[in-house]
């Protein structure tokens, strides 16, 4: 019945169109007053342009099958792609542009989460259809998703691996835009006490004081440390500014009594350890 009424409806405008085709906006004001509702609801969506007329369905034009909140419920989250799931977080789409499309288009624009989750409010503001509500929503939801990460039992996260650091901190410092240095303080058994930021901005030797590394450490009665900073690039290859900057910190560690357990480069998706590697670590 109601594809019936929509055919119909295009035939409609289609003649209108033809007839008053210089007052496009006028003949679908005036269709949506003649026809029943179902009708008129349909037209309202129909935009006459100069190639004829395009059809722009919402979301309750598509099948329950295929709209991602019903398919949340039915599947379970894991089931959706990114754009689905980025759809139910903004919710709504625009007169021209479904919600599904828009999530797929963001997704293009800033190349995937992990440049949503680097770009800014304002960024994110300049896509079409986008505006400070919808643009909060998502950020919202990224962070939710990196403190889940974070968010551990009551019992301290222990640091066995390079494996364990990035599951610490890869979801946070992979999408800065400048460089970050990181010092995980240890106890005994190698349970995280804290995470102390140090530097924002190039990490090298002439900036990295030892002293500051290991004051919190001091504090803290700290057993061992692990040093971790990111590179903006994307690539964890260390530099040989990175290595001279282990040795400085290794050597002192040795002469404080407190271990440094590893130097971990953290990129896109991706990490490296300068201990596994033979890096600074005499």
């Amino acid at each position: 019945m109601f594809q019936s009424s929509l055919l119909a409806t295009w035939i409609h405008v289609k003649m209108l169109y033809c007839i008053e085709e210089h007052c496009p906006r006028r003949v679908v004001r005036r269709d949506c007053c003649i026809l029943g509702r179902g009708a008129a609801e349909a037209t309202r969506r129909a935009v006459v342009s100069s190639q004829g007329v395009e059809w722009h369905p919402t979301m309750k034009d598509l099948p329950q099958s295929e709209r991602p909140r019903e398919r949340l419920v039915r599947l379970g989250a894991s089931s959706l792609s990114n754009q689905e799931l980025l759809a139910i977080v903004l919710r709504t789409g625009v007169t021209s542009c479904t919600v599904t499309k828009m999530a797929e288009d963001l997704l293009a624009a800033f190349g995937g989460l992990q440049g949503l989750a680097r770009a800014s409010i304002d960024q994110i503001c300049q896509h079409h259809g986008v505006g400070q509500a919808k643009a909060t929503q998502v950020k919202a939801a990224l962070e939710l998703g990196r403190r889940v990460l974070n968010e551990g039992p009551d019992e301290k996260p222990q640091v066995s691996s390079p494996q364990d650091v990035a599951n610490l901190l890869l979801l946070e410092m992979a999408p800065l835009e400048h460089e970050q240095f990181r010092v995980i303080l240890l106890d005994t058994k190698n349970r995280v006490l804290t995470i102390k930021k140090l530097y924002d901005g190039s990490v090298n030797k002439s900036l990295v004081r030892v002293a500051e590394v290991f004051r919190e450490a001091v504090r803290q009665n700290a057993a061992a440390i692990v040093i971790v900073h990111n590179h903006p690039s994307g690539d964890p290859t260390p530099s040989a500014e990175d290595v001279r900057v282990t040795q400085e910190i290794a050597a002192a560690g040795k002469l404080m009594d407190v271990d440094v357990l590893d130097h971990v480069v953290i990129g896109r998706n991706r990490f490296t350890s300068l201990k596994e590697r033979g890096l600074g670590f005499g």
